[in-house]
């Protein structure tokens, strides 16, 4: 069948169909390269896990993993080389996902369970042991009194809470009853438990290369919210032998250096009233409890995914990923401080590294790319990578991709990518579609699977993807200059991305709209109030009211941190919340949320949409009761496409609304 590449159906069609690549695995002599892929289920109607081989040569056709199922997530070689997955393929009366063992020959083994299932499992380089994150309901010592509980609560028709402290919830899941522990198994001996992480406890573990010592984290409690710590415990007896933390401080992503002398960590520093958001990676002492900042002269940020070390023991070198002006690149750090980028161009994660720390394989992509599975050099400066065969290959792309340029309005350098559609040009000029990315930290840096360019491309639109202050990978200045500002110089600075662009004779000024999810459909709210330029606006999960925001998110703290106490400290709300502006409405608006969304409430949306509605303001509001943050489901996302190239082709170019089918 031949593709038609401008046909946005197909398009559309083909970017929900298409296999998803979301992570690898190398086995521990280099010669495995397993990648996770998500694909359509039978029914087409959500994303399910597959494994398969990827030649690490690029020679060999992909195939799926031997004695896998679809389902198995999360592969992770142990120190013998066995394949080890989380899968929920084991009995009935033990629901849950549990760690199977994947043999060459011969039918799976599940080699560790815990009542209601393990959520996440990390294993040694150089032993035996293996360490699981499992939960424990109030009152249960150990799994089997916790599945006992379990049993009792199920029977009893029993899902009530008891808090007594918060979080309560986190993105689109209700935290507790039952808390995240950290199990450790050392060869034969029985599991022990190595203490909680908290009830927003992530499975952020790591164990050292001789599997004696355990390290995870514990997350930030009521009375230091901004606060979480690092727990080091002995694997044998689960006893913590010493904790990190530092005030106003988080570690993430622990991992041990290969002599086991060393613990390596993500820390951030998260916004405040008075201080900007600063990552960094830091060297943690377990013996002297000494902390170390690897990179004080980095100016971006390592950030987001996790750092790998050599597997050389004695060599400390390290690699990681961080956004630069637009993509991702691969970093090398080397003993003596020094960081080299690897990689040219696109946006990087997944990192594997060889045994003789030689090779690297990572995922790939890139605004006009899914992600890839690639291989590169692990010394070699800005670098193209070598790509494998695995799945995932999109096809052409309806269009091309380039950059615009601005100057803020203090005199910073401000850049964007454009997608520009097939045939554009100054005979015809496209409607351009300014999309504002969430955050507000991050960056239009790697292919995104929501609210992607590509079917408005195919639809006749130029999209503009800018990053404005606040965005990452434009060194701590860029969150200087937006410090405190979420409705200021942010949006100032998309307007001055869309003047910049405009200028070009391809583009037509008079037929232009705004869209945004999270962060980015604040930034549409709130030129919803401030402007009347654009001709649509479509906001996904947007704030709306930020003092009643403040209270209701799953981030309250971390929201009241940047933004104050509205009780005392009311400047910031007044200035930057745009329900106060609800009179200026006049721009038709499609609002998008889902029910389970607990970053941003769905009451956010509904208070927009009554106000558009007092407005006399034309409006949609498309609901997706069971949908959280973002959009998940195969189909949702169809509607999402449809329903917004249905909107902006109504308000932009003056065509008549086609109500999807399904609505």
């Amino acid at each position: 069948m031949t593709v038609m590449v401008n046909d946005p159906r197909t398009l559309r069609d083909r970017l929900v169909e298409q296999p998803r690549l979301s992570g690898l695995a190398l086995a521990p002599d280099g010669t495995r390269l397993v990648a996770s892929v998500q694909t359509l289920d039978d029914a087409g109607t959500r994303y399910v896990s597959e494994l398969w081989e990827v030649d690490p040569a690029g020679e060999r056709d992909p195939r799926l993993v031997t004695g896998s199922r679809r389902g198995d997530h999360a592969p992770a070689f142990s120190a013998d080389g066995t394949l080890l997955v989380l899968s929920d393929r084991g009995p009935q009366e033990s629901p849950g996902a549990a760690l199977w063992a994947l043999p060459d020959q011969g039918e799976a083994e599940r080699t560790a369970h815990h009542p209601g299932g393990l959520s996440a499992f990390t294993v040694a380089a150089r032993s035996r042991t293996l360490a699981w994150t499992a939960a424990l309901l109030p009152g249960a010592a150990d799994a089997r009194t916790h599945g006992d509980l379990l049993q009792q609560r199920a029977r009893s028709g029993v899902t009530a809470v008891l808090y007594e402290a918060t979080p309560t919830r986190a993105d689109g899941v209700d935290l507790g009853p039952a808390e995240p522990h950290t199990f450790v198994r050392r060869g034969d001996a029985p599991p022990v438990d190595a203490g909680a992480q908290g009830l927003a406890g992530a499975g952020d573990m790591a164990l050292s290369p001789d599997g004696t010592v355990v390290a995870c984290t514990r997350a930030p409690t009521s009375a230091a919210p901004d606060t979480n710590v690092v727990v080091i415990a002995d694997a044998s007896t689960g006893v913590e032998r010493r904790t990190f933390s530092r005030p106003g401080h988080q570690y993430y992503q622990p991992c041990f250096t290969a002599d086991g002398s060393r613990l390596i960590c993500q820390r951030q520093r998260e916004e405040t009233w008075d201080t900007e958001w600063r990552a960094t990676l830091v060297a943690l002492d377990p013996v002297s409890g000494e902390e170390t900042d690897l990179l004080p002269d980095f100016d971006n940020w390592p950030w987001p995914g996790r750092a790998i070390l050599s597997p050389v023991p004695g060599d400390t070198t390290l690699w990681f990923t961080g956004d630069e002006q637009g993509h991702r690149p691969v970093f090398r750090r080397d003993p003596d401080g020094t960081v080299t980028r690897l990689t040219a161009s696109g946006a990087y994660s997944s990192l594997c590294v060889t045994p003789d720390g030689s090779t690297l394989y990572a995922l790939r992509s890139a605004l006009d790319s899914p992600p890839r599975a690639v291989r590169l050099d692990a010394g070699k400066p800005d670098q193209q990578p070598a790509f494998l065969r695995a799945p995932g290959d999109l096809g052409p792309l309806p269009g091309t991709l380039t950059e615009v340029h601005a100057t803020g309005d203090d005199g910073f350098a401000l850049r964007a990518w454009l997608v520009l559609p097939e045939g554009a040009g100054p005979d015809d000029p496209s409607p351009l579609l300014v999309e504002a990315h969430g955050g507000p930290q991050g960056s239009w840096s790697d292919w995104p699977w929501q609210w992607n360019p590509w079917p408005f491309a195919a639809r006749g639109y130029a999209v503009l993807l800018p990053d404005p202050a606040l965005s990452s990978g434009y060194g701590q200045r860029m969150q200087e200059r937006g410090r405190g500002e979420y409705g200021g110089r942010p949006y100032r600075d998309v307007l001055a991305l869309t003047d910049a662009a405009l200028a070009r004779p391809d583009l037509d000024a008079s037929r232009t709209a705004l869209a945004g999810w999270s962060y980015g459909g604040y930034l549409a709210n709130r030129a919803a109030t401030l402007t009347d330029r654009f001709r649509a606006l479509v906001s996904h999960a947007g704030l709306w009211n930020l003092e009643a925001f403040q209270g209701d998110t799953d981030l309250h703290t971390y929201f009241r941190e940047i933004f104050g106490d509205p009780r005392t400290r009311r400047e910031r709300y007044e200035a930057d919340s745009p329900h106060f502006d609800a009179a200026n409405l006049t721009t038709p608006t499609l609002i998008v949320h889902g029910g389970n969304d607990y970053r941003v409430p769905v009451g956010q949306s509904l208070a927009l949409h009554h106000d558009l509605q007092r407005q006399d303001v034309p409006a949609k509001f498309l609901y997706f009761p069971d949908e959280t943050h973002g959009i998940e489901a195969p189909n949702h996302l169809r509607l999402v496409y449809e329903t917004a190239l249905n909107f902006l082709d109504h308000h932009v170019r003056g065509e008549e609304f086609r109500r999807p089918g399904l609505l």
